[in-house]
């Protein structure tokens, strides 16, 4: 009887234990249920549209999202950047005008032609310099591109098919085998195995195949370096500021140290170092000559060359990068690689060889391994595009003691005008163009300029080379806008958006400091001092002065390249 009972007891508890068993199963079983319901529920569409967003350049964010075919995860992933609230674009073909302001009244007529101020709310509503870049005098018609207007252009093979030949190792055997290969373009990267660093990849017309650099490449025309609307301007700036370093070597030529670096998909950069601070000012009694070439000079020169209008600067950006790991690492340059040494201070130092300011004396330091860089895309190369350079007019003697013709002859613009190719087309004024640039950055060193050999005399100037700007801002220049002064010749699309740069509502220093704020070196330290983007405004008024001047004295003083600015102006909604 007692046997029986345990029997029953024991019976009765595995019973239980198995309905808790059950239970537990049927809990875990609804609980993997919800999990896997939650994981297949699709991404909203908010999510979806802002990792397929393109960027737009027109607004003041500089990190946007990118999005490109890429050959490998690597590179794609390098190609993301965050996404920025923006504003609804405007549309090409309708632009509107910001309010009008008062620019006293020797300017009231400008004023008008302008349209500055139109719109009010939209400078308070939205970015000042989204606004200014959708203003019609940043939107002016341009003809339309024919063939003959681009720098480089794919050969298309169409119905051609490549067959190539590449061996494959299976083990200890070897065989040939053909691949065929559909193609519709040349640009195509031959290595038959993947090289270190480098994708295998096949750029055909398709540009989704083609990395930012040869978009840019692709882009150059007969009017301008870049068109400012392009989405490829900021997937081209997150290119230069985001990209592995493969290789860096000292380039040749020049009076100071800069290195040409490579990335991915044969990407180059040309890298000027940091090598004084940022705030420091030039001597005075320093001959322009000797004056050191500045990293965010490069910088600052490019985002003032955007704001006029030229857009002929290269783009550029600021970069960190590792002394160590990224430039001494992986050179191949010995004679750079022999030129590091480490400092008292604990830093990685390097000087390089060039013909002045590589010593041990003037070297280029990291803090203990940073340094600031400024990084310029490179032109295509002198195979593919020639260039010619040309001696500049207004060129300075670069002699203590001696002085240039056009120093010491106040007519020496008449001659000039007799001589080609400043007698015809529109040379002169790209040449006083490029002195009103080096006029507000205060460079001095313009003593040649660069034109593509394509475009023959048909084309507009290369501003290269800015190193030397932006070293004084407590003292101005004036022999530096000679060819205005001396030639009373200036564009009238150039005229009027430095007006219009001159009105409260867009003054140029703060039109600077929101551009110069996209660069990502802004995060460290400003690319400019208040000092500086205040001389931008005194400058300006110097050069609106010395055109008021010349219209005092003489009638023929605007060439007019906007002859249908007016109609389409009055044409605009208010």
């Amino acid at each position: 009887m007692m046997r029986r009972n345990l029997f029953q007891t024991t019976r009765s508890i595995y019973l239980g234990l198995a309905c808790v068993s059950l239970a537990l199963h049927v809990l875990l079983a609804l609980f993997c249920l919800s999990v896997l319901q939650t994981a297949c529920v699709s991404p909203t569409s908010s999510s979806t549209s802002s990792s397929s967003s393109i960027p737009r350049t027109d607004t003041p964010h500089h990190h946007q999202s990118v999005s490109h075919s890429s050959s490998s995860s690597a590179t794609s992933s390098s190609n993301k950047l965050q996404t920025s609230p923006q504003s609804e674009e405007l549309p090409a073909n309708k632009l509107h005008h910001e309010e009008k302001g008062s620019f006293g009244e020797a300017t009231e007529k400008a004023k008008n032609l302008t349209g500055a101020g139109k719109e009010i709310q939209k400078v308070k509503d939205h970015s000042k310099l989204e606004v200014l870049f959708k203003h019609l005098l940043y939107n002016l018609p341009r003809p339309e591109l024919q063939e003959d207007d681009l720098l480089l252009t794919l050969k298309k093979n169409e119905n051609e098919k490549d067959t190539r030949s590449y061996k494959k190792k299976t083990g200890s055997e070897e065989k040939e085998e053909e691949d065929t290969i559909s193609i519709d373009g040349l640009w195509q990267s031959d290595s038959e195995e993947e090289e270190e660093g480098y994708n295998k990849v096949f750029w055909t017309s398709d540009v989704e195949t083609h990395p930012p650099w040869l978009r840019f490449h692709l882009g150059i025309s007969r009017w301008e370096l870049y068109n400012r609307k392009d989405p490829n301007l900021a997937q081209m700036t997150h290119y230069l500021a985001t990209q592995r370093i493969l290789g860096a070597v000292q380039k040749t030529g020049g009076t100071q140290l800069k290195l040409l670096l490579s990335f991915p998909n044969y990407g180059e950069a040309l890298l000027k170092p940091m090598k004084q601070s940022r705030h420091a000012e030039t001597d005075l009694n320093l001959f322009y000559f000797s004056d050191f070439e500045r990293h965010n000079a490069e910088i600052s020169a490019f985002h003032l060359d955007r704001l006029l209008g030229f857009n002929r600067i290269p783009p550029v950006v600021g970069r960190l990068i590792n002394v160590t790991s990224e430039i001494r690492g992986i050179t191949t340059d010995h004679k750079l690689s022999r030129t590091f040494f480490a400092s008292l201070a604990g830093n990685v130092c390097f000087y390089g060889q060039c013909e002045y300011y590589c010593s041990t004396e003037h070297p280029v330091c990291g803090q203990p391994h940073l340094l600031e860089v400024s990084l310029a895309a490179m032109l295509p190369d002198l195979i593919l595009a020639p260039r010619r350079s040309w001696r500049s007019p207004w060129r300075r003697s670069y002699s203590r003691t001696k002085l240039a013709k056009w120093e010491k002859d106040p007519t020496y613009c008449d001659t000039v005008k007799q001589t080609p190719p400043y007698n015809h087309g529109t040379r002169l004024v790209d040449l006083i163009d490029m002195a009103v640039l080096d006029f507000l950055m205060s460079n001095m060193d313009r003593h040649h300029y660069e034109t593509f050999e394509k475009f023959g005399n048909e084309m507009f100037l290369l501003h290269l080379d800015n190193g030397r700007a932006f070293g004084r801002h407590s003292q101005d220049e004036p022999s530096i806008l000679a060819p205005l002064q001396q030639c009373c010749r200036i564009r009238r699309s150039t005229l009027l958006r430095l007006r219009l740069l001159s009105l409260p509502e867009f003054r140029l220093s703060d039109m600077m400091r929101e551009s110069l704020a996209q660069d990502p070196l802004a995060g460290v330290a400003p690319l400019l001092s208040d000092s500086h983007l205040s001389a931008l405004d005194r400058r300006l008024e110097t050069v609106l002065q010395v055109v008021q001047t010349c219209q005092e004295k003489h009638k023929d003083v605007i060439y007019n390249d906007v002859e249908k600015y007016d109609r389409d102006y009055d044409q605009q909604p208010d």
